[in-house]
């Protein structure tokens, strides 16, 4: 079952965030505060993100976080699929294709475009999933200035 996260969700979101940077999955750590930060920003607000618990067995064993951003280059709104994680334990269960199911119903629903996502090169196993479902690479790169907080 996948579900909007609440205020109640605050310590295994926590918990699951440190994992989730502590892992393959992320080229690079973060500061501890912002997994701290993340979580309250997703509760005072859904405007430009969002987060979803992922359950099974009648607990919590993951969450997703998107991001909302206007595109002209995709004709409107996009989706960004900014963080998915699964525990170790209830991967390859589906879990991960009914979250995909979600988002794009959710997706189409409220009008977005196009949906993105990043995925680390090293990480062929989630990119394996993400091409079984139809997404496919950019034939671009990106470049970033961090600003304030942490480097890359």
């Amino acid at each position: 079952m996948i579900r909007k996260m609440e205020e109640k969700d605050r310590a295994v979101f926590l918990k699951f965030s440190e994992m989730f940077y502590d892992s393959p999955a992320v080229a690079h750590s973060v500061p501890a505060r912002y997994h701290e930060d993340a979580f309250s920003e997703l509760m005072r607000s859904d405007a430009y993100a969002e987060g979803f618990m992922i359950e099974a067995d009648g607990k919590e064993v993951g969450f997703a976080l998107t991001a909302k951003t206007y595109s002209r280059e995709s004709g409107g709104m996009v989706l960004w699929l900014e963080e998915l994680f699964i525990l170790d334990g209830y991967r390859s269960r589906g879990l991960g294709r009914e979250y995909f199911s979600f988002i794009e119903a959710y997706a189409r629903e409220n009008g977005f475009a196009r949906i993105r996502l990043e995925v680390e090169d090293a990480n062929v196993r989630a990119r394996a999933l993400y091409e079984r479902l139809g997404y496919s690479p950019l034939e671009y790169g990106q470049m970033i200035k961090q600003l304030r907080g942490a480097s890359l």
